[in-house]
């Protein structure tokens, strides 16, 4: 039966969802995300975005079968889970899609993210997208995810917990700080334009982990400017084209993650929103694994700097 749980030692909620279990394996040349196969019943089609016919969260979840209390608490686990495809092309890559389908596929994201934090019951909106067999994907298809949750997640938390201190006890964002700070010492910046910049992070915990900000102060992309929609999908495409040509290996494996305020109504004005990029790939044929130390203590190791890792995507050319 899917519902939360809380955890009273680390204060968080925990998914269990054993309905995902029960997803259908398909035969190895067919791709549910193709036209007319399962999901999309037409013969071609251009983005689309549809409910996770097998999703972690629902929007009428039954009562849990499990009773808590006020020490073990349990929670319907209410919430939306959608899929958003980038083309109907199986195999296209998302960093060969053009500049225009990327401006059109930020305006889908904004306009699910508006539609779901209208939602009463949802306190974060997700959006993110997991590239490649290595992170655990099962459909090349290129596609993302959209997770609307019940409540903030835990990482959201602590992030929006620092900046919030930041802010009051220095008057200014912490986001803005970094960028600048970034932006000064210009080693780790591996691309730029008048409106956003991507860089790798002085304190990067994954492989060619790289981040990109808006160089104005917003919250959530629901106030994206046109302007910077444009900009947004540029500096989308070239991480993901270095990230393609990196190493000489059929994909490079990734996670795209947003960023941003909750939409629990709370004033979150101090909040930055940026995208950030994660891999696995520390080499052509060396593979980062999240093991003990970073699974048990939550505490990274990392065998490259981040001014090597910067230095190779400086030196490698987009597609």
């Amino acid at each position: 039966m899917p519902e939360l749980r809380w955890n009273p030692i680390l204060k968080r909620w925990n998914i269990i969802s054993d309905a995902r279990q029960d997803r259908p394996v398909l035969p190895e040349d067919s791709c549910p995300l193709c036209p007319e196969v399962l999901e999309v019943p037409r013969e071609d089609y251009y983005i689309v975005s549809f409910e996770n016919r097998f999703p972690s969260l629902e929007r009428d979840p039954e009562t849990p079968n499990v009773e808590g209390d006020s020490f073990y608490k349990v929670r319907k686990n209410r919430g939306v889970c959608e899929v958003l495809l980038y083309s109907s092309d199986h195999d296209a890559s998302p960093a060969d899609l053009n500049q225009e389908r990327f401006e059109d596929l930020i305006k889908v994201w904004r306009d699910r993210f508006e539609e779901l934090s209208g939602e009463d019951f949802i306190d974060y909106v997700y959006i993110f997208e997991n590239r490649g067999r290595e992170i655990g994907v099962s459909l090349d298809h290129p596609h993302g995810q959209i997770y609307a949750f019940p409540f903030i997640p835990p990482l959201a938390r602590r992030s929006i917990e620092s900046a919030k201190s930041h802010h009051e006890k220095y008057d200014e964002c912490i986001f803005c700080r970094v960028l600048g700070k970034e932006r000064e010492l210009e080693e780790r910046v591996i691309w730029e334009d008048d409106y956003f910049a991507a860089f790798v992070p002085f304190y990067a915990r994954f492989p060619y982990e790289v981040h990109l900000y808006p160089k104005r102060h917003f919250p959530t992309i629901k106030a994206l400017e046109d302007r910077e929609l444009s900009s947004l999908a540029s500096g989308i495409k070239t991480v993901l084209s270095k990230y393609g040509n990196i190493f000489p290996i059929d994909d490079f494996p990734y996670i795209m993650s947003f960023h941003q305020a909750p939409v629990d109504d709370g004033d979150y004005s101090y909040y930055h929103f940026h995208l950030e990029f994660y891999s696995l790939q520390r080499g052509e044929d060396k593979i980062k694994y999240r093991a003990g130390v970073e699974t048990g203590m939550n505490a990274f190791i990392s065998s490259l700097s981040p001014e090597k890792m910067a230095k190779d995507l400086k030196e490698t050319r987009p597609k």
